[in-house]
């Protein structure tokens, strides 16, 4: 079972490779295509043609003068709505367990206090709100990873000016992880997939379609037996 910590470190793990995948165009065919992208270009097989003309097109804008000059890099608008979803969702988790369970700074000392305890009793006061450990309303978003090993370590009940969670504020943090997880996953396509088309194979039999979490995806017929994968057909 997947646990609200595995899915927290999915999000910090794989947050920079959402930033790579922003500014990259889909590789059909490549090392890494997912089930999605491979069902993706099964569906749109139809449209060859249409997509044939279109880069026929695009080609003679290239050459046209007018077109020539630097280009920005692709932006995959998909990825960039995910990044903003799960930071939303993140963020928002954050500041309300903070509010919950993070203690307040240390008060200073009385002008009454003798000078030197005073003076040990501050020290204290001003390390306790400089604590790196606090969660801090600056109206920045902190980083995502940063904020995803932040509810990791109230999860896990690591030291701090913290009280331990309660069951409801953990199941709280387990939906908000999970959700931004799938998402992340969906997003680059890496997440365990199992799919059956509705179209049949030669034989009458259904596709069934395996893939992503690491593995290029297989097609298999539960009539025949036939399967196919990336360039290779067996029996």
């Amino acid at each position: 079972m997947t646990t609200t910590a595995t899915h927290l470190r999915t999000i910090a793990l794989h947050w920079t490779d959402l930033h790579q995948a922003a500014g990259q165009p889909t590789t059909i065919g490549a090392f890494g295509l997912g089930l999605r992208s491979y069902l993706a270009a099964l569906e749109d097989a139809d449209q060859l043609e249409y997509r044939q003309h279109q880069a026929a097109h695009l080609r003679s804008l290239e050459r046209d003068p007018i077109q020539l000059g630097d280009r920005p890099t692709p932006v995959r608008l998909h990825i960039l709505d995910t990044m903003r979803a799960v930071e939303a969702a993140l963020h928002d988790c954050a500041d309300h367990i903070a509010a919950t369970v993070q203690r307040p700074p240390m008060p200073f000392a009385p002008k009454q206090w003798p000078a030197a305890d005073r003076q040990r009793r501050n020290a204290l006061a001003h390390a306790d709100m400089a604590d790196p450990r606090r969660w801090r309303w600056t109206g920045h978003r902190r980083p995502v990873p940063y904020t995803a090993l932040w509810l990791l370590a109230r999860v896990e009940s690591k030291a701090g000016p913290f009280r331990k969670l309660t069951v409801v504020e953990v199941d709280q943090i387990g939906i908000v992880a999970a959700g931004a997880a799938e998402r992340v996953e969906r997003a680059l396509d890496i997440a365990a997939q199992r799919r059956t088309l509705e179209q049949r194979h030669d034989c009458g039999g259904r596709i069934d379609i395996h893939g992503g979490d690491g593995r290029p995806p297989v097609a298999h017929c539960t009539g025949c037996g036939r399967v196919w994968g990336e360039g290779v057909i067996a029996a």
